[in-house]
């Protein structure tokens, strides 16, 4: 029997060491082990029986990890053992000794050069070689327990660079995930860190994060009586919650709206990838009417001064102080944190979907950074129950408080 997403959410580890096998048919199965659920698929090559790791779920879906398993059945009808590894290495394997975490974080480290800039990759390079590589470069990556890791970032946490320590410990994830798609790691041990560094000191842009107070902010906006242009670029702020850069600079002829598209070239991006928003129908209508004011022109918020220009990066945030929300409540990026925040532990998105919404790099078991269509359809629908909520938030629907009321008991 096929397997199902909500059927393999529910799995749990039954205890026994071997672990536990659920099989999707087609010689692909998920294995489950511990904390930690992976793909496998069992094939016979040369006459032998071997089994391929296709990465771990949730970060491959089981969409993903049927479309891994489909390839690997196309290479061995063409001959090809679709063992990722090279031949020589599949004649000499590796010992254990040799799978070490520097060459590991290298390799990872060059894969991660295709799609980031060359200071962060500097940045990176130097947390690996300065407070990595001294103590656990050497060790075989097998061998790596979570006090390991932990061990590492204390350190960094103990000169004051707790962000620092936060990212090396999602680095070392990732570099530990990587691991375990080539076959060098059963699994990502930093997970079992969780909670063991103090918090990151807030330095974020300040956002509303509560649906009460967030549903007081919509009607503000909708309420503002501003410029056409400006209540427009409010009314798409929480719908699309892109950077505001890339918001106020917005050109007509990246929009598709019989598509209910907008494509944000890769030069406008942060990470330097195209980006794809995929549009609610409320975004569409706004739009529509934005393009009967502004659609002569080049920018779909032009300058008020001036339509050679796009709208200054100081609008919105002044729209909103114009309303009374101050810089310490609410922010045009800030909006980007509500969304996240509420998709998340309100509506129970999918994070990798979210993560993707937002623009954020989110890697493969290959260390690869999935292309700006990932996920398309889902996004499209997760846009859409986003752009409801928010309506149903603005005309006074019942909503669900993220933080529990003071002195309010357990039910």
């Amino acid at each position: 029997m096929a397997l199902t997403d909500l059927f393999i959410r529910k799995l749990k580890h039954s205890g026994k060491p071997s672990g536990d096998k659920y099989s999707d048919g087609r010689s692909l199965y998920i294995l489950v082990k511990e904390s930690n659920k992976y793909w496998r698929m069992n094939y016979r090559f040369d006459g032998k029986h071997k089994t391929l790791a296709l990465g771990i779920y949730p970060e491959v879906s089981l969409a993903e990890a049927r479309e891994l398993s489909a390839d690997a059945r196309k290479l061995l009808r063409a001959g090809v053992d679709p063992n990722p590894r090279k031949e020589k290495e599949r004649e000499q394997p590796l010992e254990e000794s040799l799978q070490t975490f520097e060459p590991l974080a290298r390799q990872w480290l060059t894969k991660m050069a295709i799609s980031r800039s060359a200071r962060t990759q500097d940045k990176v390079l130097a947390w690996l070689e300065h407070d990595l590589f001294p103590f656990i470069g050497s060790m075989p990556v097998s061998t790596i327990k979570a006090r390991d890791i932990l061990g590492v970032i204390q350190r960094v946490e103990a000169r004051g660079a707790v962000d620092s320590a936060h990212r090396i410990k999602q680095m070392c994830g990732q570099v530990l995930r990587y691991g375990v798609a080539i076959g060098w790691a059963e699994r990502d041990v930093t997970p079992d860190l969780k909670g063991a560094l103090v918090a990151v000191p807030r330095t974020n842009f300040a956002a509303i994060t509560e649906p009460k107070e967030l549903a007081v902010l919509l009607r503000s906006m909708y309420a503002y009586d501003g410029h056409f242009v400006v209540v427009a670029a409010l009314k798409l702020t929480p719908l699309l919650f892109v950077r505001p850069g890339e918001l106020r600079a917005a050109e007509w002829a990246e929009f598709d709206l019989d598509a209910a598209e907008w494509r944000i070239p890769a030069a406008k991006m942060k990470m330097k990838m195209e980006h794809m928003v995929p549009l609610p129908t409320q975004a569409v209508e706004i739009l529509r009417e934005l393009y009967r004011v502004t659609g002569h022109g080049k920018y779909v918020f032009p300058n008020l001064r001036t339509e050679q220009a796009c709208m200054s990066d100081n609008t919105i945030n002044a729209a909103l102080r114009g309303m009374g929300f101050s810089k310490e409540v609410m922010t045009a990026h800030g909006f980007r944190a509500t969304a996240r925040t509420i998709l998340d532990e309100v509506l129970n998105e999918r994070v990798d979907l979210i993560e993707h919404q937002l623009a954020h790099r989110v890697i493969d078991p290959n260390g690869r950074a999935y292309n700006r269509t990932a996920h398309l359809p889902a996004r499209r629908l997760m846009m859409q129950r986003w752009a409801d909520y928010l309506d149903k938030l603005r005309v006074g629907a019942d909503v669900i408080s993220i933080r529990p009321a003071p002195g309010g008991g357990q039910g």
